[in-house]
């Protein structure tokens, strides 16, 4: 009779840890679905895409970056240097390059004095 409460006790310990097993299989199967979906270059874009607008500190220098870029590209643009000189082409593109930098690393200050300018002709305008 000893025997069978013993034999008992561990068909029961056996379904208890199948059913363990079955649970963190599950689980296991549900974490590697979400990795597979993470690792998915759409998702990966999308999450990069929501660090960058959920930092302030990116955003900053992301939106100092494209109004350097953008000055350049006028300043190249405004000077009129783009024509089939080669000496020319690299002047420009030098002079691009110079102005990208030099209003990317001080654009904090020229969107202060837009912004002064823009309120001095604005309260100009009123009186």
């Amino acid at each position: 009779m000893k025997m069978r409460n013993e034999t008992d006790s561990l068909n029961e310990l056996i379904v208890l840890q199948e059913q363990k097993h079955d649970s963190e299989l599950k689980a296991l199967k549900e974490q590697f679905d979400l990795a597979y979906e993470s690792l998915k270059p759409v998702n990966l874009i999308k999450s990069l895409f929501h660090e960058v607008t959920a930092s302030p500190e990116i955003k900053n220098d992301f939106v100092g970056n494209i109004i350097g870029l953008g000055t350049g590209f006028i300043s190249k643009k405004f000077f009129g240097i783009n024509s089939q000189s080669p000496v020319k082409n690299m002047l420009g593109t030098i002079l691009q390059f110079a102005m990208t930098n030099v209003v990317a690393k001080h654009s904090d200050s020229i969107k202060n004095i837009g912004s002064n300018l823009l309120s001095h002709f604005l309260h100009k305008n009123k009186s």
